[in-house]
């Protein structure tokens, strides 16, 4: 018997249902289907399918979608949250008057995450203050909302479970995790000189990554001053390199907005 005549004969036996052991048999099935959104709304659902004279086949698109597209709101979630972000920043709430250094057209085509989708690099480069954390995070935001998968981390933070990964022999399944993810953001990279062991490890995560999966990077530093941070000469230009390479490169200026806020305040 083929699994359509199973499903009519389970069908015909059932047409004898009661309101209430239909409600309930509707109830207990969504629970064991996991279907929460269309449960809760179920009562809603069909006052309204009465209302509006829908189909049979109208009724069940409309819980249906109502289904989907709570799963897809929870799952926006749970890929925001899983990003690590240490606080929400949204581009929405980007001050752009307040930094002219910052072109708006620029960030608002990035925040389609089509940069993320052709594993490009970016780099925000400018003094503490002018906004480099707040379109690092946001912009990080708004990839995981198109639904690519974000890791944020602050650059010292990165280089030091390396080191632990390496000293416990560990460290190809760390480099392989980051390696995974659609968009690496690593923020405050240039605030602590790297030794070179460190280097070499942070070098060996963009090699994972290069052209194929996007890296992000905040640095209060231009290029010409990672020689602080990168003290060998030829992995800094090799670093620079594959953040650079093919990639977008926005400089937030000198002038701190958050201190002349303060000032005007």
């Amino acid at each position: 018997m083929s699994t359509a005549t199973n499903v009519t004969t389970t069908l015909r036996r059932r047409r004898g249902l009661t309101e209430e052991a239909a409600a309930t048999a509707v109830d207990q099935a969504c629970r064991r289907l996991r279907l929460p959104t269309m449960r809760a709304l179920l009562g809603d659902a069909v006052a309204a399918a009465n209302k509006d004279q829908l189909t049979y086949t109208g009724f069940l698109a409309e819980l249906l979608l109502a289904e989907c597209d709570d799963r897809d709101r929870r799952s926006t979630i749970r890929r925001v949250n899983g990003a690590g972000f240490p606080r929400q920043k949204y581009i929405a709430d980007f001050d752009f008057d307040a930094n002219p250094n910052i072109n708006p057209a620029t960030i608002h085509t990035l925040a389609t995450g089509e940069w993320v989708r052709k594993g490009q690099p970016l780099c925000l480069i400018g003094d503490s203050g002018t906004g480099k954390s707040h379109l690092l995070i946001g912009l990080g935001t708004a990839a995981a909302e198109k639904g690519f998968r974000v890791k944020y981390t602050l650059a010292t933070r990165l280089v030091n479970e390396l080191v632990e990964a390496a000293d416990e022999k560990q460290l190809a399944r760390t480099i392989a995790r980051y390696g995974r993810v659609d968009l690496l953001c690593i923020d405050e990279l240039g605030y602590m000189e790297l030794d070179r062991r460190g280097a070499e490890l942070l070098f060996q995560v963009l090699t994972e990554r290069e052209e194929k999966n996007s890296v992000a990077i905040a640095s209060n530093e231009g290029f010409a001053g990672w020689t602080k941070t990168f003290t060998d000469p030829r992995l800094c230009a090799a670093i620079v390199d594959r953040l650079t390479f093919g990639g977008n490169i926005i400089e937030t200026g000198t002038d701190s907005y958050r201190l002349a806020s303060r000032a005007s305040s």
